[in-house]
């Protein structure tokens, strides 16, 4: 596969005028990535489908990763070409974090194996897809409002208790132990020493 220098400059080529910045992944992978503006995104994205010199006909991974400082939620997605055994081009973008602005294009209609991920990052950052055919909670209950992935979540007071052997909800259900019977915390810790 082409350089990422030349992999930019082709896909800016077939995009004109999108915005398009090389950027590190993380330093640890040191794995460049794309990070493309909102408006062109899903062109970008189908070009790197359809052109032939990518084919990158397998999305392997849709997750998002929040910047409170920044104000932003990125979305990074993980694009492979199976049919040239070669890849990865990882694209970003970028949302504004207040949730009436939060959306980004959906690439489902380009990767179906996106559908269920863009709907873990609409329940977990509370990033909207726009047209996404099926945009709706996976993994949260319809009643939770909030987005648990956020940096700045917290867990409410009552959170659920569920007797279970790991020590940090064991100590989360202590810190609420004025609605959990001690008789509880009493039989959870029995267990622990099972």
């Amino acid at each position: 596969m082409e350089a990422i220098e030349k992999v930019k400059e082709l896909a800016l080529a077939a995009m004109p005028g999108a915005q398009i910045e090389i950027i590190n992944s993380t330093p640890a992978a040191a794995q460049p990535a794309l990070l493309v503006d909102r408006e062109h995104f899903y062109g970008v994205g189908k070009f790197f489908k359809e052109d032939p010199r990518f084919q990158m006909d397998f999305c392997s991974c849709v997750t998002g990763v929040d910047y409170p400082k920044l104000g932003m939620i990125e979305v990074v997605y993980h694009l492979y070409s199976v049919a040239l055994k070669h890849g990865p081009i990882v694209l970003k973008v970028l949302a504004p974090r207040e949730l009436d602005q939060c959306h980004v294009p959906s690439l489902t209609p380009l990767w179906r194996g996106c559908e269920f991920q863009e709907r873990e990052a609409f329940d977990l950052y509370g990033v909207k897809f726009d047209g996404h055919p099926d945009l709706r909670s996976i993994l949260m209950w319809d009643e939770f409002k909030d987005h648990p992935m956020r940096k700045d979540y917290v867990p409410p007071a009552d959170d659920e208790w569920q007797p279970t052997p790991h020590d940090e909800k064991l100590d989360r259900a202590r810190e609420v132990a004025g609605v959990m019977p001690p008789s509880a915390i009493e039989e959870a810790d029995k267990a622990k020493k099972k």
